[in-house]
């Protein structure tokens, strides 16, 4: 009998990518693969707790809890900088993103080299937007899954990535050579490290080349680009979802316990972002609602909260999106497709990243509406939560969206094809 092959995860650190990953790693188990997980400082636990073995990556001699400070600390600092367009975001954010993301990549290496040998494993899927060599050089199948916009892969019918445009504006060109520009010196440092490491350079723009062996794409059908140059059908597939298994949240009754239900959550990141926050529950006073808005660990921030309004630190937020009538989100890629799964509509409320490219594509497909984070007032709030939950037209859509999702399971098809890399 063949021995079950050991899949090791190595998801970014954030929870959508990490979430992601879980899904697909339990439908790896039941195939009879042995997913283990490669955890980034900070996300220790996440995994065990779905039951899953975790292995510690140590950067240095940074602790888990002075990594996440630290990330605070960087995302607090560019906070003014989420009300800026796009393009404007590319100097102020982008680029000093990618050089976080390159430090990351250079600073978990030798870490990485050792858990990699330690674990042995029979295949690597890493979810992430960069590589890491230590991945490329471990001489076993790895498997990139894309599951940030289908933007990250560049194509003419495509937007440019992080550019929150549509494909037919003239702005892209523009914006794609500003990107190019404004990222150059992170990527030469990158690309120096890879020389290091034993890797040929990357494209111009480009932090993470395809794998030969497979890559999975977040992107369901109801809003995937139609591409000039068809990705080739032997490496690349897209996924129509893919939604871990929750336990069911039940809600907690609210003093006003009728009324449609409203999810907020704006990830991991935008939590830090309390002003904001405060100002749309002093607005969900006064709308018919009930919302449940995960603050992440800033729930003792809000002292005042209307009695239409539950505040929690974590959701398991497949079951609370399936329950509800309105998402309201920073346009995460994981957020945005389990709205689609679940044919609910999103209102996104974008601040950074790809969360321009899935806000601009919410509203180019009918599946939602785009907002801007803060050039709002309450009135106009209200007027877009009261517009997605009577719009009949787009809930009848999201619905044939929901079924078709719900009928080709991406964690079923990402595990197939996973194995079917593993066991030819």
């Amino acid at each position: 009998m063949t021995e079950a092959p050991v899949i090791a995860f190595f998801p970014e650190a954030s929870f959508g990518s990490a979430l992601n990953c879980v899904g697909i790693a339990q439908q790896l188990q039941r195939s009879g693969a042995v997913p283990v997980f490669i955890c980034h400082p900070g996300f220790t636990g996440v995994f065990a707790e779905y039951g899953f073995k975790e292995y510690h990556l140590t950067q240095g001699a940074a602790t888990s809890q002075q990594t996440e400070e630290t990330w605070q600390s960087f995302v607090t600092t560019h906070l003014e900088h989420f009300d800026l367009d796009p393009k404007a975001q590319l100097t102020t954010y982008v680029a000093p993103t990618w050089e976080a993301i390159v430090d990351t990549a250079i600073q978990a290496e030798e870490g990485l080299q050792r858990l990699l040998k330690r674990i042995q494993p029979d295949g690597i899927v890493l979810d992430n937007v960069i590589m890491f060599p230590a991945i490329a050089n471990a001489g076993v199948p790895w498997i990139r899954v894309v599951s940030c916009a289908e933007t990250e892969l560049p194509d003419a019918n495509v937007p440019p990535y992080l550019s929150g445009l549509t494909a037919s504006d003239p702005a892209c060109a523009p914006f794609h050579e500003e990107y190019l520009k404004t990222t150059a010196a992170a990527h030469r440092r990158y690309n120096s490290f890879r020389k290091k490491r034993g890797l040929p350079a990357v494209e111009d723009g480009q932090f993470l080349e395809t794998s030969p062996y497979l890559n999975l794409l977040l992107s369901p059908s109801a809003v995937r680009y139609d591409r000039a140059n068809p990705l080739p059908d032997e490496i690349f597939v897209f996924l129509e979802g893919c939604v871990r298994e929750e336990a069911r949240f039940d809600t907690p009754p609210l003093p006003v316990n009728d009324g449609p239900l409203v999810y907020v959550s704006f990830g991991s990141l935008g939590a830090i972002d309390t002003d904001l926050i405060s100002r749309m529950i002093s607005v969900f006073s006064s709308v018919p609602a009930r919302f449940f808005v995960n603050v992440g660990g800033f729930l003792e921030y809000y002292t005042k909260v209307p009695d239409n309004v539950y505040l929690g630190s974590w959701f398991p937020q497949p079951s609370i999106v399936e329950q509800a009538d309105l998402f309201i989100h920073h346009g995460g890629n994981n957020s945005f497709c389990e709205a689609l799964y679940f044919g609910v509509p999103s209102l996104v409320m974008p601040y950074c990243w790809d969360g321009h490219d899935n806000a601009a594509r919410a509203a180019e497909t009918a599946t939602g509406i785009h907002m801007n984070r803060s050039k709002w007032d309450g009135a106009e709030l209200a007027s877009a939560m009261t517009t997605l939950f009577s719009d009949q037209e787009m809930h009848t859509r999201l619905a044939d969206i929901s079924a078709r999702m719900k009928s080709d399971l991406g964690t079923e098809k990402a595990a197939d094809h996973i194995m079917r890399v593993l066991r030819p």
